[in-house]
């Protein structure tokens, strides 16, 4: 029985508080000292096995181009605004000598010569790319190897000698690449303080002790450093997405609080009855706890689920996640009973601040509310259940018409992943977006990268440019570069389209199956569209694609679940419904914002964005992972008052009313530190925030104090239907349930759950 196991752990770390306190400061300590000594940095690998940039660029590391490799791009402009590079030889005598320098660097292979494109001539220097028309701006392009054999150092080591020379040279100097992308570091430590501090708030107001609101706290410091320098050291193993740090301590934080809450909000309910610490410790963990394990199980294995979109940076990235949601579910059942034995009777109580706020609260509702429960009164919850009990249908239709109001921007949904154009213009990497693209177009950004073998067909290449140049979505082409061992030929192509503009994926489509077909006709040469641009184009077709896939394994897999844990088909099947439309609105708040700009400069946002291609599925993982949290927390509480009463109304309005206040707090916290992160500089981030804070704020407000209550209501006892044939298929034990999950946690007997 996992309610008996629960309740022994709970209670043996409750009696024995400093041993588990001890054992996790080891853990936290080893799990430090692993991350420094075996630990790898973050990177970013955009690709995956079968796609035709992949293809691309394996025939480009075939030849041996260099252009497999990583980049960066150096764009410089005199400072003098009134000067040009052809009219001022001291501008040209400061760009060869940061030529040089960059060149010194270690692992550079070489730079592209924008001096030398200069005494070509004009047209020459406008052809190659180097230098603008106007020859204001000069770009010096940096050829690095593969990402294995480099670090974040060789980042440093650029970003430093553009700092000491800006300060010896008469240059504007700007740098981009996406050797910035790769290994620039993730955005969010300042973001942890902020939801921390907003989560400490909350929990104060909502127990009125410092000494309660800060084990919550403490349990989701110590997880999320176990949790997250295990991750640093995966990243030695294996390659970890730039975004898994930021979003594990994102979702980290948000259940590890939330699990904490749920919790100790039982342990205070056992001590207001008089139980001994201890005991209602291992209580508490055995009846909360055990919502807590299945949540984050859920979570878990939603996010695990992304493997099926087979795009190996996203199975690694929902890998990384799922380390951290474990170490906080485990840290929930063995560390928190570890802090609440530690403290004793005094969490039964509340401090001055706390009393003070209760009786206030307390004195204008006429009666005195000291329970467990804190400063909110639950008979203001019951009253607003009962009122929506009462009017079921109205609030029922009501409520799903706004959310799905709310989900009608879906249908303009696009996918991409924002270019440096979206950073804020405090970021180098945006100011040198902002000057290629007014020297030479905003294609240049993204240039795509062709790779052919001609093998038996030699006039092909001729055939290639040709029809690739006439293309109306291509600005220029660069000279073919053909590898004399192994006859491979590589052909860089600037698009008339910035990177993230949707015509830019139209423009590599229509490459692919009009434009090179033509070129190459019935022969034996192969062709293929690489580049960024296209890798990326390519990850966000994919994941498309497996995305209804992946819903539809996500929603089979959590009906059953819940099917097991309360017995019931349509309690189950209203649950993936709601969560469904919850999920949806918040993906199309997502799109208003992003895509239309709808109130987007209230989070630094400062332009319109594309959808980044992986978060939707990420964020469906997360978010259906979450809102069972809820989901399961608020049922069991229904279904305890179900077992008790036999009454489905009563049921509904105790089992929500006791839980309303807790829910409350926890999707407060947890929409507190989801929006934390939507005020980062990187959209990407903004996107995990605002997505997952609209979504939580949804499904605890308008879902389950709504829509649950109302349609729950509608249905009556049908909610516990289940046929007899099936009730004996179903398992009991670890994941279904069991009368006796009772009997194991002291509560007192219940009549068995057959409403047939």
């Amino acid at each position: 029985m996992l309610s008996k196991a629960l309740l022994r752990l709970g209670a043996s770390a409750a009696r024995h508080p400093w041993r588990v306190i001890a054992a996790w400061l080891v853990a936290a300590t080893l799990a430090v000292l692993a991350a420094v000594a075996f630990g790898g940095r973050t990177a970013d690998s955009m690709t995956a096995p079968g796609l035709d940039s992949q293809r691309a660029a394996e025939l480009i590391e075939r030849a041996g181009t260099g252009q497999e490799g990583m980049t960066a791009q150096v764009v410089v402009t005199p400072l003098d605004g009134a000067a040009t590079f052809f009219d001022h030889d001291s501008a040209r005598t400061a760009l060869t000598r940061l030529q040089t320098e960059v060149e010194r660097l270690p692992h550079v292979l070489g730079t592209s010569d924008p001096v030398g494109a200069l005494d070509a001539g004009g047209d020459t220097a406008v052809r190659g790319g180097l230098v603008s028309a106007d020859g204001r701006i000069a770009v010096v392009r940096v050829q690095y190897p593969d990402q294995s054999r480099l670090s974040a150092e060789d980042l440093d080591a650029l970003v430093d000698l553009g700092d000491r020379l800006r300060a010896e040279l008469p240059l504007r100097i700007e740098m981009g690449g996406n050797l910035f992308y790769v290994f620039s570091d993730p955005d969010g430590g300042a973001s942890e303080l902020i939801g921390l501090l907003a989560a400490a708030a909350i929990l104060f107001l909502a127990f009125g002790s410092l000494v309660a609101a800060a084990l919550p706290i403490g349990m989701a410091v110590f997880g999320l450093t176990v949790g997250v320098a295990t991750m640093t050291v995966l990243a030695g193993v294996t390659e970890v997405p730039t975004f898994a740090p930021v979003l594990g301590s994102m979702v980290g934080l948000g259940v590890g609080i939330d699990y904490a809450l749920f919790v100790l909000a039982r342990h205070r309910e056992y001590l207001a009855c008089g139980l001994d610490p201890h005991e209602a410790a291992g209580r508490a963990v055995a009846t909360a706890g055990r919502p807590v394990v299945f949540a984050g199980g859920t979570v878990v294995v939603s996010i695990l689920g992304m493997a099926v979109a087979n795009v190996p940076f996203m199975t690694v990235g929902g890998l990384a996640v799922s380390i951290v949601v474990l170490t906080m579910v485990l840290a929930s059942v063995t560390l928190l009973p570890a802090f609440l034995g530690a403290a004793g009777p005094r969490l039964g109580r509340a401090g001055r601040i706390g009393r003070a706020l209760r009786a206030g609260r307390s004195g204008r509702l006429g009666r005195r509310q000291d329970t467990a429960e804190g400063p909110v009164p639950a008979v203001g919850w019951r009253r607003w259940i009962g009122h929506v009990g009462r009017h079921p249908v109205p609030y029922a239709v009501g409520a799903a018409a706004l959310l799905l109001t709310a989900t009608l921007p879906v249908l303009g949904l696009r996918v991409g992943l924002p270019d440096d154009g979206s950073l804020p213009h405090s970021r180098t990497e945006r100011r040198a977006y902002d000057l290629v693209a007014e020297g030479f177009g905003p294609g240049t950004n993204g240039p795509l990268v062709i790779a052919a073998d001609p093998t038996g067909d030699p006039g092909v290449l001729d055939r290639l440019v040709a029809t690739v140049a006439a293309d109306p979505g291509i600005a220029s082409v660069a000279p073919t570069h053909i590898d004399r061992a192994t006859g491979i030929a590589t052909l860089v192509v600037f698009p008339t389209t910035s990177p993230q503009d949707k015509a830019t994926a139209d423009t590599i489509a229509r490459l692919r199956t009009d434009v090179l077909p033509t070129a190459i006709g019935h022969g034996p040469a192969r062709v293929h569209v690489g580049g960024a641009a296209a890798s990326l184009s390519d990850v966000g077709q994919r994941t498309s694609q497996r995305l209804p896939v992946f819903v539809a394994a996500v929603l089979a897999m959590s009906f059953l679940l819940l099917m097991l844990v309360f017995r019931s088909i349509l309690v189950p099947l209203k649950a993936v419904l709601l969560n469904l439309l919850s999920i949806g609105a918040a993906y199309g708040i997502m799109v208003a914002v992003f895509q239309w700009g709808w109130g987007g400069a209230l989070i630094g946002l400062e332009a319109t964005v594309p959808i980044v291609s992986f978060i939707p599925m990420f964020l469906f993982a997360i978010l259906f992972g979450l809102s069972m949290d809820y989901e399961v927390f608020l049922l069991s509480r229904v279904r305890e008052e179900y077992l008790r009463t036999g009454d489905n109304g009563t049921a509904i309005i105790e089992g929500v009313a006791g839980t309303a206040r807790i829910i409350t707090s926890a999707a407060l916290i947890m929409v507190a530190v989801f929006l934390s992160f939507a005020v980062a500089e990187d959209p990407s981030t903004k996107m995990f925030g605002l997505g997952l804070a609209t979504a939580i704020f949804i499904d605890a407000t308008v879902v389950r104090m709504v829509l649950v209550p109302a349609t729950m209501t509608l249905l009556g006892r049908t909610n516990w239907w289940l046929p007899k044939w099936l009730d004996r298929m179903l398992p009991r034990g670890p994941v279904g349930t069991d009368d006796t999950d009772a009997e194991s946690t002291g509560e007192a007997p219940r009549p068995r759950l057959v409403d047939r």
